[in-house]
């Protein structure tokens, strides 16, 4: 496994930097396979890489979106990560709604995981059993070290057969949550997985992951595929990390 550090002295400058890896990185799976897929994440610094992103004039036919994880919010709630990435990118890209697939966070938790398991298999052409390779998986990292919607202790952190599931959070502060959530076992075969982190509250957490042994139930943003980069800023970047 490969793993590239890339440090910027803002957020702003770790987004743009992100952004501009996926895109290049979109283009290389457009030149050798026609399509590319990429699952992205949610939150305040990918807004930032997003918005970037918007304005780079990139050529997005061809390209298939997916979301990493979602909250059960309908999608015009403030929650939605669909609804930040479509205010952030979407509405200036063009994007025809056919290469948007987004999970169905005003369903039932367990409809909406199975509809969006239903999509990655159509899209990738797969059958039972076989899981798909994104050509980049876009990830975050919570100060407890969660990625996706996959926290310490995460029964599903061990799955590395299904595609995606429904997940409760009950470690948010003043709310639990209902997710969808891809899976270990997807993360895991990505061709490029770009993990974007920016803030002090942060730098315990980037420090733990990058250096202590793996064990991914307890610091699940170690869940790694063969290709990792991870874009952070100078508040998540700890001077005895490497």
């Amino acid at each position: 496994m490969s793993t590239e550090i890339f440090r910027y002295p803002t957020a702003e400058g770790a987004a743009a930097a992100c952004g501009d890896r996926i895109l290049a990185l979109l283009d290389a799976a457009k030149r050798e396979r026609r399509v590319a897929t990429l699952a992205v994440s949610g939150g305040s610094t990918p807004r930032l890489m997003f918005q970037a992103m918007a304005h780079s004039g990139f050529d997005w036919n061809g390209v298939e979106l997916f979301w990493v994880d979602e909250r059960m919010v309908p999608q015009s709630d403030a929650l939605s990560n669909y609804r930040m990435t479509r205010e952030a990118l979407l509405d200036a890209i063009g994007l025809p709604d056919a290469r948007i697939h987004r999970i169905a966070g005003e369903l039932r938790p367990e409809d909406a995981a199975a509809g969006y398991v239903a999509e990655i298999m159509r899209v990738f052409g797969l059958s039972g059993g076989e899981l798909p390779v994104f050509d980049v998986i876009q990830r975050g990292m919570g100060p407890d070290m969660h990625t996706a919607s996959l926290f310490p202790g995460e029964p599903l952190i061990l799955n590395e057969t299904d595609i995606a599931a429904a997940v409760f959070v009950a470690k948010m502060e003043k709310q639990e949550q209902h997710r969808v959530t891809l899976l270990p076992g997807v993360l895991m075969r990505a061709r490029q997985t770009l993990c974007l982190v920016s803030g002090a509250d942060k730098a315990a957490a980037l420090r733990n992951v990058l250096r202590e042994p793996p064990n991914p139930l307890q610091r699940p943003a170690q869940i790694a595929s063969e290709a990792m980069a991870w874009y952070v800023d100078d508040l998540a970047y700890a001077r005895d990390i490497v």
